[in-house]
Protein backbone atom coordinates (compact mmCIF):
# COMPACT_ATOMS: atom_id res chain seq x y z
CA UNK A 1 0.00 0.00 0.00
CA UNK A 2 1.34 3.41 -0.96
CA UNK A 3 2.19 5.65 1.96
CA UNK A 4 0.05 8.76 2.36
CA UNK A 5 1.35 12.19 3.25
CA UNK A 6 1.79 12.83 6.96
CA UNK A 7 1.03 15.88 9.10
CA UNK A 8 2.41 15.86 12.66
CA UNK A 9 1.47 18.62 15.10
CA UNK A 10 3.11 19.11 18.49
CA UNK A 11 3.24 21.51 21.41
CA UNK A 12 6.71 22.52 20.20
CA UNK A 13 8.57 21.92 16.94
CA UNK A 14 12.31 22.53 17.02
CA UNK A 15 13.98 22.36 13.58
CA UNK A 16 17.42 22.66 15.31
CA UNK A 17 18.65 25.05 12.60
CA UNK A 18 16.13 27.65 13.79
CA UNK A 19 14.41 28.41 17.13
CA UNK A 20 11.59 26.27 18.60
CA UNK A 21 8.10 27.02 17.31
CA UNK A 22 5.17 26.84 19.71
CA UNK A 23 2.00 24.99 18.58
CA UNK A 24 3.52 23.96 15.27
CA UNK A 25 3.43 21.18 12.70
CA UNK A 26 5.48 19.34 10.07
CA UNK A 27 4.02 18.13 6.78
CA UNK A 28 5.64 15.30 4.80
CA UNK A 29 4.69 14.18 1.30
CA UNK A 30 3.81 10.61 0.33
CA UNK A 31 7.49 9.91 -0.40
CA UNK A 32 8.40 10.76 3.20
CA UNK A 33 10.11 14.11 2.61
CA UNK A 34 9.30 17.31 4.48
CA UNK A 35 7.35 19.92 2.50
CA UNK A 36 6.41 22.39 5.25
CA UNK A 37 7.40 23.34 8.82
CA UNK A 38 5.70 26.10 10.76
CA UNK A 39 2.83 27.24 12.93
CA UNK A 40 0.05 24.68 13.15
CA UNK A 41 -2.45 27.07 11.62
CA UNK A 42 -0.20 27.81 8.66
CA UNK A 43 0.99 24.34 7.65
CA UNK A 44 -1.32 22.93 4.92
CA UNK A 45 -3.76 20.07 5.52
CA UNK A 46 -3.85 18.15 2.23
CA UNK A 47 -6.93 15.99 1.63
CA UNK A 48 -6.27 12.41 2.68
CA UNK A 49 -3.17 13.20 4.71
CA UNK A 50 -2.62 11.28 7.92
CA UNK A 51 -2.88 13.68 10.85
CA UNK A 52 -1.24 12.98 14.20
CA UNK A 53 -1.12 15.29 17.20
CA UNK A 54 1.22 15.27 20.19
CA UNK A 55 -0.06 18.10 22.42
CA UNK A 56 2.43 17.42 25.23
CA UNK A 57 5.55 16.74 23.18
CA UNK A 58 8.43 18.44 21.44
CA UNK A 59 9.09 17.39 17.84
CA UNK A 60 12.75 17.31 16.79
CA UNK A 61 14.68 15.84 13.88
CA UNK A 62 15.56 12.20 14.44
CA UNK A 63 18.91 11.77 16.14
CA UNK A 64 21.99 10.59 14.21
CA UNK A 65 24.08 7.87 15.87
CA UNK A 66 27.48 8.21 14.18
CA UNK A 67 28.93 4.89 15.36
CA UNK A 68 27.26 1.60 16.25
CA UNK A 69 27.87 -2.14 16.09
CA UNK A 70 24.26 -3.31 16.11
CA UNK A 71 25.12 -6.88 15.10
CA UNK A 72 26.72 -7.26 18.56
CA UNK A 73 23.53 -6.35 20.39
CA UNK A 74 22.96 -9.98 21.34
CA UNK A 75 25.92 -9.73 23.72
CA UNK A 76 23.95 -7.40 25.99
CA UNK A 77 26.91 -6.47 28.15
CA UNK A 78 28.09 -10.07 28.38
CA UNK A 79 31.55 -9.36 26.97
CA UNK A 80 33.99 -9.54 29.90
CA UNK A 81 35.77 -6.31 30.69
CA UNK A 82 39.47 -6.20 31.37
CA UNK A 83 42.33 -4.70 29.47
CA UNK A 84 41.45 -3.65 25.93
CA UNK A 85 43.68 -6.21 24.21
CA UNK A 86 42.01 -9.07 26.10
CA UNK A 87 38.59 -7.66 25.27
CA UNK A 88 39.49 -7.50 21.58
CA UNK A 89 40.60 -11.14 21.66
CA UNK A 90 37.28 -12.09 23.21
CA UNK A 91 35.44 -10.22 20.48
CA UNK A 92 37.49 -12.06 17.84
CA UNK A 93 36.38 -15.34 19.41
CA UNK A 94 32.74 -14.20 19.35
CA UNK A 95 33.01 -13.28 15.67
CA UNK A 96 34.47 -16.68 14.87
CA UNK A 97 31.92 -18.76 16.81
CA UNK A 98 28.59 -16.89 16.99
CA UNK A 99 25.85 -18.23 14.65
CA UNK A 100 24.67 -15.97 11.84
CA UNK A 101 21.18 -15.70 13.31
CA UNK A 102 22.58 -14.27 16.56
CA UNK A 103 24.02 -11.38 14.56
CA UNK A 104 20.78 -10.92 12.66
CA UNK A 105 18.58 -10.93 15.75
CA UNK A 106 21.05 -8.62 17.44
CA UNK A 107 20.92 -6.12 14.59
CA UNK A 108 17.12 -6.10 14.63
CA UNK A 109 17.01 -5.60 18.40
CA UNK A 110 19.69 -2.92 18.26
CA UNK A 111 17.87 -1.00 15.56
CA UNK A 112 14.63 -1.09 17.52
CA UNK A 113 16.46 0.18 20.59
CA UNK A 114 17.89 3.05 18.55
CA UNK A 115 14.38 3.99 17.48
CA UNK A 116 13.24 3.82 21.12
CA UNK A 117 15.86 6.46 21.89
CA UNK A 118 14.83 8.73 18.99
CA UNK A 119 17.68 7.73 16.65
CA UNK A 120 16.64 7.54 13.00
CA UNK A 121 20.03 7.31 11.23
CA UNK A 122 22.82 4.93 12.21
CA UNK A 123 26.39 4.62 10.98
CA UNK A 124 27.10 0.98 11.67
CA UNK A 125 30.25 -1.07 11.24
CA UNK A 126 30.26 -4.86 11.13
CA UNK A 127 31.52 -8.02 9.51
CA UNK A 128 28.34 -10.05 9.05
CA UNK A 129 26.19 -7.65 7.01
CA UNK A 130 23.38 -8.18 9.53
CA UNK A 131 22.73 -4.49 10.11
CA UNK A 132 22.46 -3.71 6.40
CA UNK A 133 19.88 -6.47 6.09
CA UNK A 134 18.01 -5.41 9.24
CA UNK A 135 17.80 -1.80 8.05
CA UNK A 136 16.23 -2.93 4.79
CA UNK A 137 13.95 -5.46 6.42
CA UNK A 138 12.60 -3.10 9.10
CA UNK A 139 12.66 0.12 7.07
CA UNK A 140 15.52 1.96 8.75
CA UNK A 141 18.02 4.50 7.51
CA UNK A 142 21.77 4.19 7.79
CA UNK A 143 25.26 3.81 6.47
CA UNK A 144 26.64 0.30 6.82
CA UNK A 145 30.44 0.04 6.82
CA UNK A 146 31.60 -3.45 5.87
CA UNK A 147 34.73 -4.02 7.90
CA UNK A 148 38.00 -4.84 6.17
CA UNK A 149 40.28 -6.92 8.43
CA UNK A 150 43.75 -8.37 7.80
CA UNK A 151 46.87 -7.38 9.75
CA UNK A 152 49.29 -9.49 7.66
CA UNK A 153 50.38 -7.65 4.53
CA UNK A 154 51.14 -11.00 2.89
CA UNK A 155 47.41 -11.75 2.98
CA UNK A 156 46.19 -8.33 1.84
CA UNK A 157 44.85 -9.39 -1.56
CA UNK A 158 42.67 -12.16 -0.13
CA UNK A 159 41.45 -10.03 2.80
CA UNK A 160 40.49 -7.15 0.54
CA UNK A 161 38.77 -9.45 -1.95
CA UNK A 162 36.66 -11.00 0.81
CA UNK A 163 35.49 -7.62 2.14
CA UNK A 164 34.90 -6.13 -1.32
CA UNK A 165 32.82 -9.13 -2.37
CA UNK A 166 30.74 -8.98 0.81
CA UNK A 167 30.07 -5.27 0.39
CA UNK A 168 29.17 -5.72 -3.28
CA UNK A 169 26.64 -8.43 -2.47
CA UNK A 170 25.09 -6.34 0.28
CA UNK A 171 24.98 -3.25 -1.94
CA UNK A 172 23.14 -5.15 -4.66
CA UNK A 173 20.33 -6.00 -2.23
CA UNK A 174 20.35 -2.86 -0.07
CA UNK A 175 17.25 -0.74 0.40
CA UNK A 176 17.38 2.83 -0.99
CA UNK A 177 17.79 4.28 2.52
CA UNK A 178 20.83 2.08 3.22
CA UNK A 179 24.31 2.97 1.97
CA UNK A 180 26.86 0.12 1.98
CA UNK A 181 30.53 1.15 2.03
CA UNK A 182 33.86 0.02 3.55
CA UNK A 183 35.62 0.41 6.87
CA UNK A 184 39.20 -0.73 7.32
CA UNK A 185 38.77 -1.78 10.95
CA UNK A 186 41.73 -0.37 12.92
CA UNK A 187 45.52 0.04 12.77
CA UNK A 188 45.95 -3.11 14.87
CA UNK A 189 43.88 -5.26 12.48
CA UNK A 190 44.76 -3.80 9.06
CA UNK A 191 48.13 -3.83 7.30
CA UNK A 192 49.27 -0.70 5.44
CA UNK A 193 49.00 -2.52 2.09
CA UNK A 194 45.43 -3.61 2.84
CA UNK A 195 44.54 -0.09 3.92
CA UNK A 196 45.94 1.34 0.69
CA UNK A 197 43.88 -1.12 -1.38
CA UNK A 198 40.69 -0.25 0.49
CA UNK A 199 41.32 3.48 0.13
CA UNK A 200 42.05 3.21 -3.59
CA UNK A 201 38.93 1.13 -4.20
CA UNK A 202 36.64 3.41 -2.18
CA UNK A 203 37.95 6.58 -3.83
CA UNK A 204 37.53 5.06 -7.30
CA UNK A 205 33.93 4.15 -6.44
CA UNK A 206 33.15 7.46 -4.70
CA UNK A 207 32.48 5.72 -1.37
CA UNK A 208 33.02 7.23 2.08
CA UNK A 209 35.28 5.38 4.53
CA UNK A 210 35.47 4.88 8.27
CA UNK A 211 38.17 3.56 10.58
CA UNK A 212 38.68 3.17 14.32
CA UNK A 213 41.63 5.47 14.98
CA UNK A 214 43.61 6.58 18.03
CA UNK A 215 41.33 4.70 20.42
CA UNK A 216 43.72 3.10 22.90
CA UNK A 217 47.21 3.29 24.38
CA UNK A 218 47.96 -0.21 23.04
CA UNK A 219 47.16 0.95 19.50
CA UNK A 220 49.46 3.94 19.85
CA UNK A 221 52.26 1.73 21.21
CA UNK A 222 51.96 -0.62 18.23
CA UNK A 223 52.12 2.17 15.65
CA UNK A 224 54.64 4.50 17.25
CA UNK A 225 57.06 1.99 18.76
CA UNK A 226 56.20 -1.52 17.61
CA UNK A 227 55.59 -2.37 21.26
CA UNK A 228 52.77 -3.26 23.62
CA UNK A 229 50.10 -5.95 23.67
CA UNK A 230 49.04 -5.64 20.02
CA UNK A 231 52.66 -5.78 18.83
CA UNK A 232 53.25 -8.90 20.93
CA UNK A 233 50.13 -10.46 19.46
CA UNK A 234 51.34 -9.77 15.92
CA UNK A 235 54.75 -11.24 16.68
CA UNK A 236 53.22 -14.39 18.17
CA UNK A 237 51.35 -14.89 14.89
CA UNK A 238 54.44 -14.17 12.79
CA UNK A 239 52.97 -10.97 11.37
CA UNK A 240 55.51 -8.29 10.34
CA UNK A 241 55.21 -5.13 12.42
CA UNK A 242 54.18 -1.90 10.67
CA UNK A 243 56.70 0.80 9.88
CA UNK A 244 56.54 3.23 12.83
CA UNK A 245 54.69 6.55 12.64
CA UNK A 246 54.31 9.31 15.20
CA UNK A 247 50.67 8.35 15.83
CA UNK A 248 47.89 6.16 14.43
CA UNK A 249 46.38 9.20 12.71
CA UNK A 250 49.71 10.05 11.06
CA UNK A 251 50.05 6.38 10.06
CA UNK A 252 46.63 6.48 8.42
CA UNK A 253 47.49 9.69 6.64
CA UNK A 254 50.65 8.12 5.25
CA UNK A 255 48.46 5.46 3.62
CA UNK A 256 46.25 8.16 2.09
CA UNK A 257 43.22 7.54 4.31
CA UNK A 258 42.61 11.03 5.70
CA UNK A 259 40.24 13.15 3.64
CA UNK A 260 36.76 14.69 3.61
CA UNK A 261 35.29 11.23 2.95
CA UNK A 262 36.72 9.74 6.17
CA UNK A 263 34.90 9.19 9.44
CA UNK A 264 37.59 8.72 12.10
CA UNK A 265 36.03 6.77 14.95
CA UNK A 266 37.01 7.61 18.57
CA UNK A 267 40.19 9.76 18.20
CA UNK A 268 40.65 9.55 21.97
CA UNK A 269 44.45 9.68 21.73
CA UNK A 270 44.57 12.50 19.18
CA UNK A 271 47.05 15.17 20.27
CA UNK A 272 47.34 18.74 18.95
CA UNK A 273 49.30 17.58 15.89
CA UNK A 274 46.66 14.94 15.09
CA UNK A 275 43.78 17.37 15.52
CA UNK A 276 45.45 19.82 13.16
CA UNK A 277 46.07 17.03 10.65
CA UNK A 278 42.45 15.89 10.75
CA UNK A 279 41.31 19.48 10.26
CA UNK A 280 43.69 20.07 7.35
CA UNK A 281 42.48 16.93 5.58
CA UNK A 282 38.81 17.75 6.21
CA UNK A 283 38.11 14.43 7.96
CA UNK A 284 35.16 13.97 10.31
CA UNK A 285 35.20 12.33 13.76
CA UNK A 286 32.69 10.14 15.60
CA UNK A 287 33.21 10.41 19.35
CA UNK A 288 31.89 7.73 21.73
CA UNK A 289 32.72 9.12 25.19
CA UNK A 290 30.85 6.52 27.27
CA UNK A 291 32.50 3.62 25.45
CA UNK A 292 35.91 5.25 25.83
CA UNK A 293 35.40 5.57 29.59
CA UNK A 294 34.13 2.00 29.85
CA UNK A 295 37.35 0.67 28.31
CA UNK A 296 39.58 3.01 30.31
CA UNK A 297 40.86 4.82 27.23
CA UNK A 298 40.25 8.30 28.61
CA UNK A 299 38.22 11.09 27.06
CA UNK A 300 38.25 12.30 23.46
CA UNK A 301 39.54 15.88 22.97
CA UNK A 302 36.07 17.07 22.01
CA UNK A 303 36.66 20.73 22.69
CA UNK A 304 39.81 20.75 20.59
CA UNK A 305 38.15 18.86 17.73
CA UNK A 306 35.19 21.23 17.65
CA UNK A 307 37.45 24.25 18.05
CA UNK A 308 39.47 23.14 15.02
CA UNK A 309 36.32 23.21 12.88
CA UNK A 310 36.19 19.44 12.47
CA UNK A 311 32.82 17.86 11.75
CA UNK A 312 31.99 15.91 14.91
CA UNK A 313 29.17 13.48 15.59
CA UNK A 314 28.39 11.25 18.55
CA UNK A 315 28.12 7.47 18.64
CA UNK A 316 27.12 4.95 21.25
CA UNK A 317 29.36 2.09 20.07
CA UNK A 318 27.82 -1.29 21.02
CA UNK A 319 26.21 -2.77 24.12
CA UNK A 320 29.39 -4.83 24.42
CA UNK A 321 30.91 -1.53 25.60
CA UNK A 322 28.00 0.49 27.04
CA UNK A 323 24.78 -0.40 28.81
CA UNK A 324 22.39 1.03 26.20
CA UNK A 325 22.14 2.94 22.91
CA UNK A 326 20.93 6.22 24.43
CA UNK A 327 22.54 8.90 22.26
CA UNK A 328 21.41 11.71 24.57
CA UNK A 329 23.50 10.11 27.32
CA UNK A 330 26.49 10.59 25.01
CA UNK A 331 25.43 14.20 24.45
CA UNK A 332 25.25 14.81 28.21
CA UNK A 333 28.78 13.50 28.69
CA UNK A 334 30.03 15.41 25.63
CA UNK A 335 28.61 18.58 27.13
CA UNK A 336 30.55 17.94 30.32
CA UNK A 337 33.81 17.05 28.58
CA UNK A 338 33.90 19.98 26.17
CA UNK A 339 32.20 22.61 28.33
CA UNK A 340 29.41 22.95 25.78
CA UNK A 341 26.06 24.59 26.28
CA UNK A 342 22.99 22.36 25.96
CA UNK A 343 22.16 23.49 22.43
CA UNK A 344 25.67 22.72 21.15
CA UNK A 345 25.56 19.28 22.77
CA UNK A 346 22.20 18.49 21.17
CA UNK A 347 23.45 19.69 17.79
CA UNK A 348 26.21 17.06 17.95
CA UNK A 349 23.49 14.40 18.08
CA UNK A 350 21.55 15.86 15.14
CA UNK A 351 23.08 18.18 12.53
CA UNK A 352 26.58 17.41 13.78
CA UNK A 353 26.19 13.69 13.20
CA UNK A 354 24.55 14.29 9.83
CA UNK A 355 27.47 16.49 8.71
CA UNK A 356 30.03 13.97 9.95
CA UNK A 357 28.40 11.33 7.72
CA UNK A 358 28.02 13.66 4.74
CA UNK A 359 24.23 13.48 5.07
CA UNK A 360 23.54 17.07 6.08
CA UNK A 361 21.33 17.63 3.02
CA UNK A 362 19.18 14.64 3.92
CA UNK A 363 18.76 14.47 7.71
CA UNK A 364 19.67 16.19 10.97
CA UNK A 365 17.23 19.10 10.94
CA UNK A 366 13.60 19.78 10.03
CA UNK A 367 13.68 21.60 6.69
CA UNK A 368 11.72 21.23 3.45
CA UNK A 369 13.37 18.69 1.17
CA UNK A 370 14.90 16.64 3.96
CA UNK A 371 13.53 13.29 5.08
CA UNK A 372 10.70 13.34 7.61
CA UNK A 373 12.79 11.54 10.23
CA UNK A 374 11.19 12.71 13.45
CA UNK A 375 11.68 12.18 17.18
CA UNK A 376 8.98 13.26 19.63
CA UNK A 377 9.97 13.84 23.24
CA UNK A 378 7.52 14.11 26.11
CA UNK A 379 7.58 17.51 27.78
CA UNK A 380 7.54 17.61 31.56
CA UNK A 381 4.99 19.75 33.34
CA UNK A 382 7.53 22.53 33.88
CA UNK A 383 8.28 22.79 30.16
CA UNK A 384 4.61 22.63 29.22
CA UNK A 385 4.04 25.73 31.33
CA UNK A 386 6.75 27.72 29.53
CA UNK A 387 5.43 29.85 26.70
CA UNK A 388 7.66 29.95 23.60
CA UNK A 389 10.76 28.53 25.33
CA UNK A 390 14.20 29.47 24.15
CA UNK A 391 16.39 26.82 22.51
CA UNK A 392 18.63 26.65 25.59
CA UNK A 393 15.70 25.92 27.91
CA UNK A 394 14.34 23.19 25.67
CA UNK A 395 17.75 21.62 25.06
CA UNK A 396 18.48 21.51 28.79
CA UNK A 397 15.14 19.87 29.47
CA UNK A 398 15.68 17.24 26.80
CA UNK A 399 19.20 16.42 27.93
CA UNK A 400 17.95 16.10 31.50
CA UNK A 401 15.99 13.05 30.44
CA UNK A 402 13.36 13.66 27.80
CA UNK A 403 11.46 10.43 27.10
CA UNK A 404 10.81 9.52 23.48
CA UNK A 405 7.13 8.94 22.78
CA UNK A 406 7.33 8.33 19.03
CA UNK A 407 9.88 8.01 16.23
CA UNK A 408 9.28 8.29 12.47
CA UNK A 409 11.55 7.36 9.56
CA UNK A 410 10.58 8.95 6.24
CA UNK A 411 7.12 9.65 7.59
CA UNK A 412 6.54 6.09 8.83
CA UNK A 413 6.15 5.49 12.55
CA UNK A 414 8.71 2.96 13.75
CA UNK A 415 8.30 3.46 17.50
CA UNK A 416 5.47 4.58 19.79
CA UNK A 417 1.74 5.01 19.51
CA UNK A 418 -0.07 7.66 17.49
Amino acid sequence: MKQRSLRVAARLVWPITSPPIEHAAVLADDAGRIVAVGLDGQVPRPPGAREVRYPDAALLPGLVNAHTHLELHFLGGAAPEGDFFTWIQHMRHVRDTAPAEAYQEGARAGLRECWRHGVTTVADTGTSGATARALGELGGRGVYYQEVIGPDRRDAERAFGTAAKASEELRAKAAPAVQVVLSPHAPYTVSPSLLEQAVAFARAEGMPLAMHLAESAAETELISAGAGAFAAGWQERGIPLPEPARSPIAWADRAGLLGPDLLAIHAVRADAFDVELLAERGAAVACCPRSNRSHGHGNPPLGELIGAGIRVGLGTDSVASVEDLDLLAEARLARELAGLDAVAALRLATVGGAAALGLEREVGSLEPGKWADLALFELGSEMQAVAAPESAELASALLAGGEVVATYVAGRRVFGDS
